[in-house]
């Protein structure tokens, strides 16, 4: 750990000791991580993962923590905290590129400025880039493999190299980044042109959806299941009347049963056990077997 500090030192890259994760991450739970990066610049990044694998630590990328949940003993190693990064989205045509650090909400707004027709469903998405393309985010019948094309990554042999789209093994929720250890550095997004009319009604009719149907004003990490194959977890959820189901600080919400939520002092303890809960009474119930779409970070 010295080794690792005193590189980030020496190149100027800024960190601090046991920071609370609560404070990085959407669920507002989680202990302290020992070292928490935040470079702000691309090659501060890449500087920053070649150190810790040169000093044998673990460390995590953490986007927007959207879709985080971790630990109530934090982690014990690195966080990188790539929303630190200086964002830029560049224009060519109908090709949107943006940096792993960039909102995805900078992204859509961008697309209608230009007049681009194709993220609409990716509005209101609380993620950075780089963690929706990680995850192959998605919602309203879109995902990102629907309009990304290239990606710029660091991959475990410190090069810098570009993918395409096809090569990334885009599925429900999965890429290949969760198999390879690669660093996604930015992104492209091939777009067609549209009515900026319709591209903002559009928008401003998916976030008024999201408004009306989820608990928008309470800590959660968004959808806590994955969809099963022929169902919905949150109808499956509801079909079981667990609808205000709780455990401790942690409660299936009442407005869309969907999402776990952190009434007050929730623990990770409290939303694993409450998810625990809940899969084995709606397999029961039901047959269905409910996978968390949730990522728990722990070590």
């Amino acid at each position: 750990m010295e080794q690792l500090k005193a590189g980030l030192g020496a190149a100027g890259i800024p960190y601090r000791e046991n920071e609370p994760l609560a404070e990085h991450c959407t669920f507002k739970i989680g202990g302290p991580a020992r070292v928490f990066v935040a470079p702000q610049e691309e090659e501060q990044l890449c500087k920053a993962i070649l150190l810790c694998r040169d000093s044998g630590l673990p460390y995590y990328l953490l986007g927007n923590g959207s879709n985080i949940l971790f630990a109530d003993e934090g982690w014990s190693g690195v966080i990188l905290d790539t929303s630190a990064l200086k964002s830029s989205i560049q224009r060519e045509g109908c090709t949107l590129r943006a940096g792993a650090g960039t909102l995805l909400s900078s992204l859509c707004r961008e697309a209608l400025r230009a007049g681009l027709t194709g993220l609409e469903f990716a509005y209101g998405i609380p993620g950075t880039v780089g963690g929706a393309v990680y995850m192959n985010a998605g919602a309203y019948g879109g995902e990102l493999k629907d309009v990304l094309t290239r990606v710029r990554y660091l991959n475990q042999e410190g090069q810098i190299v570009c993918a395409e789209a096809a090569e990334l093994d885009l599925s429900y929720r999965h890429s290949i980044f969760e198999e390879n250890g690669g660093c996604i550095l930015s992104a492209e997004f091939r777009l067609t042109p549209g009515d900026p009319a319709e591209i903002q009604a559009k928008m401003e009719d998916l976030m008024g959806r999201r408004r009306d149907k989820q608990p928008l004003d309470k800590p959660s990490a968004g959808s806590t299941f994955k969809r099963p194959a022929g169902a919905f977890a949150g109808a499956l959820i509801d079909q079981c009347g667990l609808r205000g189901y709780r455990h401790g600080g942690a409660a299936i919400s009442e407005k869309h049963c969907g999402f776990v939520v952190n009434l007050g002092g929730a623990s990770c303890a409290d939303v694993l056990a409450l998810c625990d809960e809940v899969r084995d009474i709606v397999q029961e119930k039901t047959g269905y077997l409910l996978e968390k779409e949730i990522r728990v970070v722990k070590g």
